[in-house]
């Protein structure tokens, strides 16, 4: 099956998990959503980081020139993986899909570390009772995103698309 992994990175979690899964999959092409030239493959895999609970508007654009093909996902976020916000970021970039008549075969999700700068400008700009704003239980999320991904994520990543594509 002749794949594409196309990944749209900020601070490089997203590239990790997609150079983790281009490990698994024989023959595929890894390739920045920039650098896509051709959707001239069986299989779209394509990974975003989060941006406003949706993929980045890089990512974003690339998804809507998408059509009618056999697709599946991945993304990296500051909040943790079983969290509402992971919940709402799965149907929010599904929806995109399947607007163009992509057949989602399947996704994966694992938290990535949060852009110092964003963090930053997060501490300054909101107060505590900001739903962004820097409390006892945003910051400590901030800090275990830290970390992410880490090993196990990379590996969940690619035991999730071994399962995906059978593998």
């Amino acid at each position: 099956m002749k794949t594409l992994i196309a990944y749209s990175t900020k601070t490089g979690n997203t590239k990790k998990v997609a150079e983790a899964i281009n490990d698994i999959i024989p023959f595929s092409d890894l390739k920045d959503i920039s650098q896509v030239e051709s959707l001239d493959y069986d299989l779209i895999i394509i990974g975003t980081w989060i941006d406003k609970g949706t993929a980045d508007e890089k990512a974003l654009k690339f998804m809507k020139s998408v059509e009618n093909k056999k697709v599946a996902f991945f993304f990296t976020l500051g909040a943790y993986p079983n969290s509402d916000h992971a919940k709402d970021c799965i149907k929010n970039i599904s929806k995109v899909l399947e607007e163009n008549k992509n057949e989602i075969i399947g996704s994966y999700h694992c938290q990535g570390a949060i852009d110092p700068q964003l963090i930053e400008f997060m501490k300054k700009t909101f107060g505590p009772d900001h739903p962004h704003g820097p409390n006892s239980e945003r910051i400590k999320r901030w800090k275990d995103a830290s970390t992410h991904p880490d090993e196990k994520d990379l590996e969940e990543a690619k035991n999730t698309f071994k399962k995906l594509l059978n593998l």
